[in-house]
């Protein structure tokens, strides 16, 4: 039997048009789709139906299958023969450990291919109203993690990521949000740099809080944001009132009335 091939797949910030023409075309190909927690309904009823699909979601201490048991699915699908698309939010290989498992499969001489998907950075801080970078404001962007493995403590060196011409954009920090606030402070941060937490970017389900470091935390907390979230801070937050294009649930109400 001919080995299989697995596919890594970017499924971006959740609005299936973002999507790139590789990736849906090897969606509705697949034979067996391995699925994340932050792909969007939107994107997975693009799968045909017939096609196996497989839940591999992890949360904050909650992990539908460790990551050592996804790495091995992905070994046995592609050796018994199966077209596998690894399905993943983002980009596979921006906080999304599509690179290890990029990494186990070689280690197995298992073919694999990866596509990249529109950063949640990208694609929230755009649908936010938000550049990450702006002539005068901002010449370069930094991506962090906000959690570290086994939920330890942050140990940025929080000195290295206060720059008042680079925008920070952090994945996963909601409830680390006070003590990443708290380290950028210590370290210096103006407390009136522009900042921003995008919930659930891209998609009809947005929300969004526009606040300084300072007041970011009681803001986001006041408004009660959720996880998937994606904090900015930078000058470039300051744009968002101005290119606020954005408005959730408009833009399926007017391709329904163009299709009608």
């Amino acid at each position: 039997m001919a080995q299989g091939c697995v596919y890594l797949v970017g499924a971006g910030p959740g609005d299936p048009d973002l999507l790139t023409v590789k990736a849906l075309r090897l969606i509705q190909g697949a034979e067996v789709v391995v699925f994340d927690r932050l792909v969007s309904d939107e994107i997975l009823d693009l799968i045909p139906t017939g096609t196996t699909r497989i839940y591999a979601g992890k949360a904050l201490n909650r992990h539908a299958m460790p990551q050592d048991e996804i790495n091995a699915l992905l070994l046995n699908l592609a050796r018994a023969g199966r077209r596998v698309v690894r399905l993943k939010g983002g980009d596979p290989f921006t906080f999304g450990r599509g690179s290890e498992e990029a990494e186990h499969l070689a280690r197995h001489h298992v073919r694999f291919e990866v596509v990249p998907g529109i950063t949640a950075a990208a694609g929230c801080s755009a649908y936010a109203g938000i550049p990450l970078t702006h002539r005068g404001l901002a010449t370069g962007v930094r991506y962090v993690t906000g959690h570290l493995r086994d939920n330890n403590e942050l140990d940025h060196d929080w000195a290295r990521l206060v720059d008042g011409d680079t925008t920070l954009v952090c994945y996963m920090g909601l409830v680390t949000l006070p003590e990443i606030v708290r380290g950028l402070l210590n370290a210096g941060l103006d407390p009136a740099t522009p900042a921003a937490v995008v919930q659930n970017g891209t998609t009809p389900r947005q929300r969004h809080v526009l606040a300084t470091v300072a007041t970011l935390a009681d803001r986001v907390a006041e408004a009660g944001l959720k996880s998937p979230a994606t904090i900015i801070i930078g000058k470039v937050v300051a744009l968002a009132d101005t290119l606020n294009w954005f408005v959730p649930g408009e833009a399926d109400e007017q391709e329904i009335r163009r299709l009608g």
